[in-house]
């Protein structure tokens, strides 16, 4: 088997009585802590190995248009987080730093005026390098973003070609070095495991990167998702050997340079952790709003999943009828422990005992089988109530996700 895997999909496990195989009813006394997320869809160009939901600019973008759906999208949810308080804020595409500075500026006001936004909120905006969009940092940052996330993937013009990358390395270095002017904080996103790439040439990608002195890194492996240019015409990529070896390294580099592996893909040093996605791989509630974006909230006796229609003209289509939500779904409480530990499983440092009781609802012994299960195969260690993945664990996410699923 390959240690470097793509995470299984969800499925539904069977209800039934309260027990590890048929959890109770549920009943939240509290609700978990609420984020929000907005998604962006347009960008420059599509990747070839992206299966965002993020689509080429064409005719423009109808940016008026866009943020009053956005507001309207947040008004028609408000009933189902009423009174509720939230954490932080992510914007995400496609690239939201198309966006103009004066347009989020009009989007977080209109935000702030109607939720309850914690004081201090984590705030981030992802972006890719490239002149136009670096040129709009201090505007972003004065409308209240402290937090910039760049999708630079590799400082390597041959790989960044090969990956259909808009910008070169050196826009990469200088719109870096301009958001730490600019901003709090500061991720950048990288890639391993590209096409015809060395184990040389990937420590040298995080090498530039650590030399530049960023506190948060995201290292990605590249995997061919389905529907996509590189799934229909795969290009030549390192052996699953050589992608593992990669990932060994990169991970013992990160070490060496004093940054935390709190997350399978996020490094950060003490103290700069990405709140806004500690919150998902806490099993946190979140609303999202915008084309495609996918949301979970929790209410006092269930858990709901929402999906906003996807392509951007029939999510506007949609906006003007007053409609927003294309698919909604109820969690059904068997399903939970799943949904909980593909998320909780993937945090290196693990989780307390009594999170999984409070983010779902759900007594402890519906989940307490299946850990112990875990635990006498390797794939975990639980003691002093806190749970936490194995190195085998983490490298074989799947066969420890399964051990959920019935």
């Amino acid at each position: 088997m390959s240690r470097v895997i793509p995470l299984v999909p969800a499925r539904s496990l069977s209800p039934g009585r309260a027990s590890a195989d048929r959890p109770a009813a549920l009943e939240f006394t509290v609700p978990p802590p609420l984020a929000l997320y907005i998604h962006f869809p347009w960008c420059v160009r599509k990747c070839p190995y992206c299966d965002f939901n993020s689509h080429a600019v064409r005719d423009g973008i109808p940016e008026d248009a866009y943020l009053a759906a956005l507001v309207a999208d947040l008004e028609a949810s408000l009933p189902d987080i009423w009174g509720r308080r939230i954490q932080s804020i992510f914007f995400g595409g496609g690239t939201p730093s198309l966006m103009s500075p004066t347009g989020l500026d009009r989007l977080l006001t209109a935000v702030r005026a109607r939720v309850n936004l914690s004081p201090g909120a984590e705030i981030t905006l992802e972006a890719n390098p490239g002149t136009v969009e670096a040129e709009r940092f201090a505007g972003f940052r004065d409308a209240g973003v402290n937090r910039l996330s760049i999708g630079v993937q590799s400082f390597d013009d041959r790989h960044l070609a090969a990956l259909g990358r808009i910008h070169d390395a050196t826009e990469a270095q200088r719109a870096i070095e301009l958001a730490q002017r600019t901003f709090e904080r500061v991720n950048i996103d990288l890639m391993y495991a590209l096409p015809q790439q060395t184990m040389r040439e990937a420590l040298r990608d995080l090498d530039t990167a650590l030399a530049t002195g960023v506190t948060h890194l995201s290292c990605y492996h590249l995997t061919l998702e389905p529907n996509t240019p590189f799934a229909a015409h795969p290009p030549e990529l390192p052996d699953d050997d050589t992608s593992a070896d990669m990932q060994e390294a990169i991970e013992a580099r990160l070490a060496d340079a004093g940054f935390e592996h709190y997350e399978t893909s996020a490094f950060a040093q003490p103290g700069q952790r990405c709140l806004h996605n500690l919150n998902y791989w806490q099993f946190g509630d979140y609303l999202g709003i915008g084309a495609g974006a996918h949301g979970k909230l929790s209410f006092h006796d269930r858990v709901r999943r929402d999906m906003r229609y996807k392509h951007p003209n029939a999510y506007l289509e949609s906006a003007a009828r007053g409609e927003f939500v294309q698919e909604s779904r109820e969690v059904g409480a068997a399903e939970l422990p799943f949904e909980f530990m593909m998320n909780a499983a993937r945090l290196n440092d693990g989780f307390a005992l009594d999170l999984f009781e409070r983010h779902t609802a759900l007594p402890l012994d519906v989940l307490m089988p299946r850990l112990l299960a875990a635990r006498e195969d390797g794939l975990l260690e639980l003691e002093a109530g806190r749970v936490t993945p194995t190195l085998r664990g983490r490298r074989f996410l799947n066969e420890l996700l399964q051990r959920f699923l019935d």
